[in-house]
């Protein structure tokens, strides 16, 4: 008797394990335990829902801008690693994005063309909170608005991170004239079978200043999809040590 009904058991994880994948399920998306919630304005006035990760001070900030058409949940687990190493760390949902629950809901209509603003409004909200140093990481259209933000006259920003940010997309533009304007050390990322993204890589790099790199993954996954695909290890200690050698969490002993 006990057979079938092992067998019934088995079978019915195989199908909740099936479904989950189908869901996504199974890619955690990170805890957020310790983390607490923050709300902000982006600079045009749009309220968004955000979660601040690390210890409560500090100096060396991080902004973690999602891709289309994830939200802020897509980097917990990273903005849990940043935290523990001591940088103090911001997610967000861009205007228009409302997962709900942990994940937030965010004010306003999805406007991609202005959500730079939404950027410049998690700058300000972590120097508000006592950051003077600090690195924007963005994720495809998140790379591109921290692009444009990192380009405009005053914005102070040490070190910046793309994961498959496109050139332009659906009215974001960081076009040549952006990248020449982007004093930040600049990490630019993306896997050999997003060809795309790759081929931004190279033309990010050839119209930017030093101190820059290029890294091209092995994998078709894209923005932060690389963070929990075959190349997850690589690319999470390429971003860190990026960090800490630009943005160090004491600021001696840099340079």
């Amino acid at each position: 008797m006990r057979t079938p009904i092992r067998r019934s058991i088995a079978s019915t994880l195989a199908v909740v394990a099936v479904l989950l994948s189908a869901c996504g399920a199974s890619k955690p998306l990170g805890s957020v335990e310790g983390s607490k919630e923050i709300r902000f304005q982006s600079t045009d006035g749009v309220t968004l829902d955000g979660r601040l990760f690390g210890p409560d001070k500090g100096s060396a900030g991080v902004v973690l801008a999602h891709m289309f058409p994830a939200d802020q949940s897509a980097w917990y687990f990273f903005a849990n690693r940043l935290g523990e190493r001591g940088y103090r760390v911001l997610t967000f949902d861009f205007r228009g994005y409302c997962p709900g629950g942990d994940a937030g809901c965010s004010e306003g209509e999805k406007n991609i063309p202005a959500i730079w603003q939404d950027v410049e409004g998690a700058v300000a909200a972590l120097r508000s909170k006592g950051v003077t140093r600090l690195a924007l990481v963005g994720a495809s259209m998140g790379g591109t608005a921290s692009l444009i933000v990192a380009g405009k006259e005053g914005r102070n920003i040490d070190a910046l991170i793309t994961l498959s940010a496109p050139p332009s997309f659906e009215g974001l533009d960081a076009g040549p004239e952006v990248m020449a304007q982007v004093t930040a050390a600049k990490l630019f990322i993306a896997g050999n079978g997003d060809v795309a993204a790759a081929q931004a890589v190279d033309a990010f790099y050839g119209q930017s200043l030093q101190p820059k790199r290029p890294v091209i993954l092995t994998t078709d996954d894209h923005g932060t999809d690389i963070l929990s695909g075959n190349q997850a290890g690589v690319v999470s200690t390429e971003m860190i040590n990026w960090l800490e050698r630009y943005l160090p969490v004491s600021a001696q002993g840099s340079g």
